[in-house]
């Protein structure tokens, strides 16, 4: 046990957890530890010897349908679809859902198949309806079209809205809820750009409760939801996680 007032947070978890280092610092990463009630998001950042960290605890993939072209899995939050391909030997991935965002995942065992639904993504015959807490009053729909433009920097993609350089995106978006000058909100999206949603709904003042990369509030997750999908005549829901059942995503 180290005698340092202080020392680099993956290590002290990786004390009181009695893990590895890699280990505290794969956790960390995935956003999944918090000291009173705020995510710690510096593996390497000093931290107090004293320091009590809480690790959140990551549900198991559920299969929502499969047949011999694909599967469809509840994917929960803080793993990564590539995490969650590795799980299905004989699938590839169609989409893919952001590390903290839950919901409808698809996965293709047929290459054919996964051409042909390729074919209906890129000609936006997919319906995809996610659900979200924002910070802010949704008390009429509206519509959000504003081209997205996405960079990498360090291997890691931002979009931001540019009209001279951006690409189509449409989201539509209903309100369902308003507690507290939060809302949920239904959202049904249209091309699907990376980080459409997070970007449309920040650009209009309305960032996600848990997004702090877009400006969103601190919370135990980013509180977005792939509700429903409809892909060639079929329809695969997963239902609300839990923590959307606490008035405004329990970040009070």
């Amino acid at each position: 046990m180290s005698t340092m007032k202080e020392d680099k947070a993956y290590k002290l978890l990786a004390q009181q957890e009695g893990i590895s280092n890699s280990k505290a610092k794969d956790l960390i990463d995935k956003g999944l530890v918090y000291v009173n009630n705020r995510k710690v998001v510096i593996a390497r950042g000093n931290m107090s010897a004293k320091t009590k960290f809480r690790v959140e605890k990551v549900e198991k993939v559920k299969i929502i349908y499969e047949n011999k072209e694909m599967v469809v899995v509840d994917k929960p939050a803080f793993l990564s679809s590539e995490e969650i391909e590795l799980q299905f030997k004989d699938a590839r991935l169609l989409h893919r859902l952001d590390r903290e965002t839950s919901g409808v995942l698809v996965l293709c065992k047929d290459e054919d198949f996964r051409l042909k639904a390729i074919e209906e993504f890129k000609h936006d015959r997919v319906y995809k309806e996610y659900i979200a807490w924002v910070d802010g009053d949704v008390i009429e729909e509206f519509e959000i079209d504003k081209p997205i433009l996405t960079e990498k920097h360090n291997n890691k993609a931002k979009s931001k809205i540019s009209v001279a350089k951006g690409k189509p995106a449409r989201t539509e978006v209903f309100p369902l809820m308003v507690v507290n000058h939060k809302s949920k909100v239904r959202l049904v999206i249209h091309q699907g750009r990376t980080h459409q949603i997070r970007v449309h709904l920040r650009s209009e003042n309305l960032p996600i409760i848990g997004d702090e990369l877009y400006g969103g509030r601190s919370a135990r997750r980013m509180m977005l939801h792939a509700h429903k999908m409809r892909l060639l005549g079929r329809e695969f829901i997963s239902p609300e996680p839990k923590e959307y059942r606490h008035i405004g995503g329990g970040t009070d």
